[in-house]
């Protein structure tokens, strides 16, 4: 059984990961770090082609298999322009909000392995001396980087290394408070990250046999629509996405439960599998609500529409505030464990066919 040992395991995974730049695109090193954890628990693991960590964690039978899915890139940006006086133009990476970004410390990374670091910031970004700094329209085209660094052109900056497609990534500010809550940037979905390293940990310390075959995906390319679209082993019928579970108005869960969504703008996912996913949820007494989410789109859902012929599922830990500085709470990350423990131990009898 999962035990708070396995979420205060997952936390510090999760803590440890969110200290690793990995936006879209830029996510080898943070999928390297992924792999040899899991290698360290015994599991066999590798990086796919497209940049994912896949890992084996074993069990009975060659079909009926059920692949849980979390993600390692997260929103970023990327250099578009040098301007003429220094300052870096934006293209965001994934659904990075330009008036969410704004004063976010950030680092540049050259193609060179160079760093410089700097800060988003509004286009004359001085309050006594720009007078329409309350009016103007947040977007990538008035906000800029201001580098830490003594540049007064173009030509400064690229003797730094620095060029038009470099990743731009903002500081996660991770930190948990003693009553638990835990807030960073990209709790989406280093989150549950950390959560699948710990339900393998679990795995390894029990030393259990599985009642059907499970693997683990780690995608890089959530972010931005198709993390999920490739990579799925042989003989898996199920796959359950692992990532933020949605708080906010007119929603049930909290920062404290585990969410299972129903349905998201991608529409239902598959009646039989959120039904087990709530099951195993009353069965571990899991916190949990279930929810439908109007804006949201899943890995699972990608390898659906990639044509794959399985049955999906989505759930996560409550996150408030997404896609910004997020919140989250270590009952969350508990309650996340104990249903996908009990939805991979107690589901034996799920259908193969």
């Amino acid at each position: 059984m999962i035990d708070r040992n396995h979420a205060e395991f997952a936390w510090e995974q999760a803590s440890a990961v969110l200290g690793i730049d990995s936006p879209s695109g830029y996510t080898k090193e943070a999928a390297c770090w992924v792999k040899e954890k899991l290698e360290a628990m015994g599991f066999r693991a590798w990086i796919t082609v497209k940049g994912g960590v896949m890992a084996d964690l074993g069990g009975e039978g060659t079909e009926g298999g059920l692949m849980l899915a979390a993600h390692l890139d997260t929103l970023g940006a990327m250099v578009s322009q040098i301007k003429g006086d220094g300052r870096l133009k934006l293209t965001p990476l994934g659904g990075l909000e330009a008036n969410n970004a704004e004063t976010e410390n950030v680092r540049v990374h050259t193609r060179d392995g160079g760093v410089v670091e700097g800060t988003i910031q509004l286009c004359n970004a001085s309050v006594h001396v720009n007078g329409a700094y309350k009016t103007t329209q947040r977007s990538f085209d008035s906000i800029e980087v201001v580098l830490d660094a003594p540049v007064t052109g173009a030509e400064d900056v690229k003797a730094l290394g620095i060029r038009v497609g470099d990743m731009v990534c903002l500081d996660p500010r991770t930190r948990r408070t003693e009553r638990g809550y835990l807030k960073s940037r990209f709790l989406d979905d280093k989150l549950s990250v950390g959560i699948l390293l710990g339900l393998a940990k679990a795995v390894a310390d029990r030393r259990v046999a599985l009642p059907r075959r499970v693997w683990l995906h780690f995608t890089v390319y959530e972010e931005v629509g198709h993390g999920g679209s490739g990579s799925l082993p042989e003989g898996v019928t199920e796959a359950v996405g692992v990532d933020m579970g949605c708080v906010g108005e007119g929603l049930g869960c909290s920062e404290r439960q585990v969410s299972i969504c129903a349905k998201d703008s991608g529409g239902p996912y598959s009646y039989e599998v959120v039904t087990k996913l709530i099951r195993a949820a009353e069965d571990t007494g899991a916190d949990y609500a279930v929810d439908v989410y109007p804006f949201y789109g899943s890995d699972v859902e990608a390898t659906l529409r990639a044509g794959f012929d399985i049955r999906h599922g989505l759930i996560g830990p409550g996150v408030y505030a997404s896609h910004g500085y997020e919140r989250s709470h270590m009952d969350g990350v508990y309650n996340t464990l104990k249903v996908l423990w009990g939805y991979v131990m107690g589901q034996s009898n799920i259908a193969k066919g």
